[in-house]
């Protein structure tokens, strides 16, 4: 545990005036006989942490009763500028010798100290200038908590020249991670939506209400979410927050998302949960090769997602493109079908000499729908068997109506199965990869099953005979197999992984890679199997939209020419060989999985989960995307992955020094 103790000029300085244009005043209101500046005051002095609470207000006749008021409670404060509250802040804490300063504002009555304390505790061992739960905020609007060195603040004091750096005191800070330091915590779950600062009328009386309804004055963010959960609409009446002086317009967009769009994101793999809230870009502008630009024009090298998977061969391909650009000037959608849909079904059957017929989609979890449909279509036996992950429909989700866990090792942990008709229980059952005796188990205490569907290779390699075991059983006992090759498709193999290892499925299904970037899926299948399809109404609109096949066509055109199967294969080794060496120098135990040009390390360490996340936030200091998981493209080169390891290496280090000093992170 880093010390915490006394003596380190730790000073708490909190923002205060009275003459606000829309609630005169404030800060000297009464809730329960006592005023809002007495709440805070005395919610914080018994920190044993924090050297001295000094509420900063302004030098003018506006705020005199606040200063009288303040020196007749016996409250410190500091008297400084009106308008240029940056210096405000600087010369107080100048004048005070204050090495760490916690800002704080008066118009958040419900700060929780348990919070502030932990901030600080973080603070410390992240060995950053500034740590606050504001950059991209997650808890609610009235727990804000900002803290930095004295260092930064001259430094913003001395550079800061625009009136938002001088108005909010932090902006130049925040706004220039290529000088500072910075780290953003969030919550578990995001918060930002309830606001529960004091601002307006109508925020008084609805903090007034929450303090007697606790009948306390120290509520905690805990008891916040203890209420949500009890009652999840007792918030609903409470605005948005508001960013302050941010211009960014990543950010604004972030804060739009929360407003329109449920959780504030479309699709599970991009949420911002998964990356460093902090400083993560989220939203792209352009995007060429391997580089991506944010809103505001920030350029990035993408040494983690590119696309979740789908551009092998760079974003913007130059030659797929031309030929998206070429259909879409002579007209997307018809009456009638698109030729290009014809030619993408030949090229994908050839490569598949055991297939006869395929059916085009325009994403994973459609196409891993129809492939059910499908199976199900040339089976009594309706109930399956699954191993990996395999899309969002009822079908799949169904599997944890059982057993909330049933997904935790193919999906995500304990997901919820709201929405899902409980009809569907005990449809789907799971069984873990390389465990061959375990899908014996449950294929003889479940004769129902009649379909296996599985992806050919997940974290792991398969064991000897394991897929060939597979194909034995499916054949014996008359069970559909499918191969979901929807990620590892096109990445070791021109065509599907199954290929490698000449185990021949009913149906497979590809995706992702397919399409270097345009929406296009495939399902592939025996001719038989395809054919009875027809016995079922799988349809829609846009599967017969041209974009999609035509950039399918040029994908494997380009895929074939460049041979960028082996191309990513080797590089990939050549990248998990650099980062093995990085950790062995450092003397940090780390993990493979993952196809060569599909990568994924973990640490061997209590603090695996912190440790990714670390990676995510120092990197982007250099302008890397990067997690613990690359999707190596065809354009990522040496020159590139030179770049990339000289900041992993300084990652690396850090990460290094904290497992010496054993901190427990999590």
């Amino acid at each position: 545990m880093v010390n915490l103790k006394k003596k380190e000029n730790i000073t708490i300085i909190i923002q205060a005036r009275l003459n606000s244009s829309r609630l005169n005043e404030k800060v000297l209101k009464k809730i329960n006989n006592k005023t809002v500046v007495e709440i805070i005051y005395d919610k914080l002095k018994n920190l044993k942490e924090i050297d001295k609470i000094i509420f900063a207000i302004p030098q003018d006749n506006a705020n005199k009763k606040l200063k009288n008021y303040l020196k007749k409670k016996k409250i410190p404060f500091y008297l400084g500028s009106n308008s240029d509250v940056l210096a405000r802040f600087y010369n107080c804490a100048y004048k005070n010798d204050s090495k760490i300063i916690i800002r704080l504002t008066a118009d958040c009555p419900l700060v929780d100290p348990k919070l502030l304390r932990k901030f600080l505790h973080e603070f410390k061992i992240s060995n950053v200038d500034y740590l606050s739960n504001t950059i991209f905020p997650t808890y609610p609007d009235g727990f804000d908590i900002e803290i930095f060195n004295f260092k930064s603040l001259a430094k913003a004091h001395k550079l800061g020249k625009s009136l938002e750096d001088r108005e909010h005191v932090t902006p130049f800070i925040k706004n220039n991670p290529n000088i500072f330091k910075l780290k953003n915590i969030t919550s578990i779950k995001n918060l930002s939506k309830i606001r529960l600062t004091l601002d307006t009328n109508n925020d008084f009386v609805f903090i007034s209400k929450l303090f007697k309804k606790f009948k306390k004055f120290d509520v905690s963010i805990k008891d916040i979410i203890d209420l949500i959960k009890k009652d999840p609409k007792y918030f609903d009446n409470k605005e948005i927050r508001n960013f302050g002086g941010n211009k960014s317009k990543n950010k604004n967009h972030i804060l739009k998302a929360t407003k329109y769009i449920p959780n504030g994101n479309m699709f599970y793999s991009k949420s911002r949960k998964f990356f460093s809230e902090s400083v993560w870009p989220t939203y792209f502008s352009k995007t060429k090769n391997i580089y991506v630009w944010d809103l505001d024009g920030k350029k990035y090298l993408d040494f983690c997602h590119m696309g979740v998977g789908t551009n092998i061969l760079g974003y913007s391909n130059t030659y797929i493109d031309n030929k998206v650009k070429s259909v879409v000037s002579n007209g997307n959608m018809s009456s009638l079908n698109c030729s290009e849909e014809v030619d993408l079904c030949e090229k994908l059957v050839n490569m598949h000499k055991w297939s006869g017929q395929a059916k085009l989609a325009r994403t994973g979890g459609e196409a891993n729908s129809i492939a059910i449909r499908i199976a199900r279509c040339n089976t009594e036996r309706k109930k399956v068997a699954v191993c990996g992950y395999h899309g969002w429909h009822d079908w799949y989700l169904s599997a944890n109506l059982a057993n909330k866990n049933n997904l935790n090792n193919h999906l995500a942990k304990k997901l919820n199965t709201f929405g899902i008709p409980k009809q569907l229980k005990n449809t789907v059952y799971t069984f873990d990869y390389n465990d061959l005796s375990g899908l014996k188990k449950l294929l003889n205490n479940n004769p129902e099953i009649g379909i296996i569907k599985m992806e050919v290779q997940r974290d792991i390699k398969p064991k000897k005979n394991f897929l060939k075991e597979i194909k034995k059983i499916c054949i014996k006992k008359k069970i559909i197999l499918i191969f979901d090759e929807c990620t590892s498709g096109f990445r070791e193999t021109y065509g599907g992984l199954h290929l490698k290892y000449n185990i021949n499925p009913d149906i497979a299904i590809f995706g992702k890679a397919l399409g270097n970037g345009y929406a296009i899926t495939a399902i592939l299948g025996t001719k038989k199997i395809m054919e009875k399809s027809e016995n079922s109404f799988v349809s829609s609109t846009f599967w017969s939209e041209r974009i999609g096949p035509a950039a399918a066509v040029a994908t494997l055109e380009k895929m074939k020419q460049e041979k960028s199967w082996i191309k990513i294969t080797n590089f990939g080794k050549k990248i998990k060989k650099s980062i093995y060496f990085l950790a062995k120098k450092n003397k940090l135990k780390i993990k493979f999985t993952g196809l060569d040009s599909l990568i994924r390390f973990d640490f061997l360490s209590n603090n695996s989960e912190y440790y990714c996340r670390f990676i995510t936030e120092e990197m982007l200091r250099s302008r890397i995307l990067a997690r613990n998981l690359i999707y190596v493209s065809t354009r990522h080169n040496n020159k590139n992955l030179k770049k990339y390891l000289k900041c992993l290496k300084i990652v690396f280090e850090k990460i290094s020094s904290m497992e010496k000093q054993k901190l427990k992170l999590y």
